[in-house]
């Protein structure tokens, strides 16, 4: 494809400005933008999206699957940043990191679904135990993670940022247990069970971190703490983004940083271990704009330019 015509809709958000500062350099493609006065005129976003070679959604949900209806021109290719086709038939789901053939899969999709910020460090440590046979598709799990405020968009970053700010050090939400991205991970980590997931935002702009506890003895044939390890070296050696961390046992565990890795589209994952109790402590630590948001974006862009 040589210098493909990109469009962004929904380029004023914070995923949107993101993508928008990280393609405006490139000369490998074109980079198509709206006037203000014509982005929310949506015959004019209509033509765009037809016009286009590839279009980048940085929408809300219901806005993404307007944008997608409004698609005529069968070879438009749609790389979806919001939630709403996440586990859509029809729809690859963007984490190249998923399963070894998820790249290729991603290569040569119509409909690129790019995945939320939590499910990406969780599906990285969870799907390759469920495939490895060591972590049962019915086994009940925790996932809890910290994350920037600006994973809450533009409200949540005026509501910690503004002069006037009363926003809390920490602040936890999706209590009600029924978090959007509960179903994306479940789906695509292959679980029956649904796992509960406990997030919070920090007083902190950007990066995640997010653990998951398990018991070795309540898993599949009683693994050591060794045999996750090496089931996520296998899975993901070679991968471009992923730094796995050698196996922790006690007095070499780490503190986390969820800021560790801002600015870059890396994920670090570690498995702390403590094979006296029989206990282990699956994270990940990455930015939430970045391997989380804009960056993954822009990995399933190149994957699909093929660069």
């Amino acid at each position: 494809m040589s210098q493909p015509l990109v469009f962004i809709d929904g380029d004023q958000g914070t995923t949107g400005l993101q993508l928008r500062d990280r393609l405006r350099p490139r000369t490998d493609l074109r980079l198509l933008s709206l006037p203000d006065a014509e982005r929310r005129d949506t015959a004019r976003r209509a033509q765009a999206l037809n016009d286009c070679d590839i279009a980048l959604l940085c929408l809300p949900d219901d806005a993404a699957r307007e944008a997608v209806a409004l698609v005529r021109r069968p070879g438009v290719r749609v790389i979806d940043a919001s939630s709403a086709h996440r586990t859509a038939p029809g729809w690859v789901y963007g984490l190249p990191e998923l399963t070894a053939g998820q790249p290729a899969r991603i290569a040569t999709a119509t409909r690129i679904s790019n995945p939320g910020c939590y499910p990406t460090g969780a599906l990285a440590l969870l799907r390759p135990l469920v495939d490895a046979g060591l972590l049962a598709p019915a086994q009940p799990l925790s996932i809890h993670a910290v994350s920037g405020y600006s994973g809450g968009g533009k409200a949540r970053i005026a509501e910690f940022e503004s002069a006037d700010s009363s926003a809390p050090p920490l602040l936890a939400y999706g209590l009600g247990l029924d978090h959007k991205h509960v179903p994306e991970i479940q789906h695509h980590a292959g679980l029956q069970a649904r796992p509960i997931f406990l997030p919070a935002y920090g007083h902190f702009r950007q990066g995640i971190v997010l653990t998951i506890p398990l018991h070795l003895d309540a898993l599949p044939g009683r693994p050591a703490a060794a045999d996750l390890h090496a089931a996520l070296a296998a899975r993901h050696a070679g991968t471009r983004h992923v730094r796995l961390q050698p196996l922790a046992m006690p007095g070499q565990a780490p503190t986390l940083d969820p800021t560790a890795l801002n600015g870059s589209d890396d994920l670090a994952l570690w498995v702390l271990a403590h094979p006296g109790h029989r206990q282990v402590v699956l994270a990940a630590v990455f930015d939430n704009l970045g391997k989380g948001a804009a960056g993954a974006a822009v990995q399933n862009l190149d994957l699909v330019l093929q660069r």
